[in-house]
């Protein structure tokens, strides 16, 4: 059996729990389509938390999401497919979507660079995060818009590329510079009472 054969195969197993299950739909519908939002709100979040910790953390998932993105075109331009909705019969399309390459997944490149980031700094809450980008790829091939290789490889992409900018942002002195300005400018905005280390270290 292709690999090929066995990405189609499993596609089928994934995409047609839908079929079986109607009440799945609008899970994997919200999960392929909104769940994005929710992750932007959790970074801004972090973000306004004030810490330094946090807010590394969201440039480093920044930066993690245009490595894998760039990995994705790189990949994209060696091989390339259209969605399976556009290619295979019966399948059980949930979603809209323009015809195009969906090799890699641009959704799983996205939340793995970003929740695995997540979970490089704040291993406690992060393991959530990675169960949701889990739940996000297979999603996307529940929705009928990717194949698992497509979801695979966005999630391998994505995890390398947190890893880089994890072992990256802190070399960047430029990064602490631009940080540093940034918050006197919003201190000077929002003042707030300056926090102690350790209550910085724990959020």
């Amino acid at each position: 059996m292709s690999l090929s054969q066995v990405n189609i195969d499993a596609f089928r197993a994934i995409n047609n729990l839908g079929k079986e299950y109607d009440s799945l739909n609008p899970i994997a519908i919200f999960m392929a389509e909104y769940m994005l939002y929710i992750l932007v709100i959790g970074l801004v979040v972090y973000w306004f938390t004030r810490t330094n910790k946090n807010r590394r953390m969201v440039i480093q998932s920044v930066l993690a999401v245009a490595i894998a993105e760039v990995l994705g075109k790189i990949a994209g331009s060696f091989y390339a497919h259209n969605q399976p909705f556009a290619v295979l019969p019966h399948v059980n399309k949930l979603v809209e979507h323009a015809v195009d390459n969906s090799f890699p997944s641009d959704h799983s490149i996205l939340f793995f660079s970003i929740c695995f980031s997540i979970w490089l700094v704040r291993k406690k809450e992060g393991w959530i995060w990675l169960v949701v980008a889990v739940f996000v790829a297979i999603s996307r091939v529940m929705v009928g818009v990717h194949y698992p290789g497509d979801v695979l490889t966005g999630a391998l992409l994505g995890v390398v590329a947190a890893i880089v900018s994890y072992w990256l942002v802190p070399k960047l002195s430029f990064v602490n510079s631009v940080l540093s300005k940034y918050e006197k400018v919003e201190q000077s905005i929002l003042p707030i009472k300056a926090k102690t280390k350790d209550q910085s270290n724990h959020f």
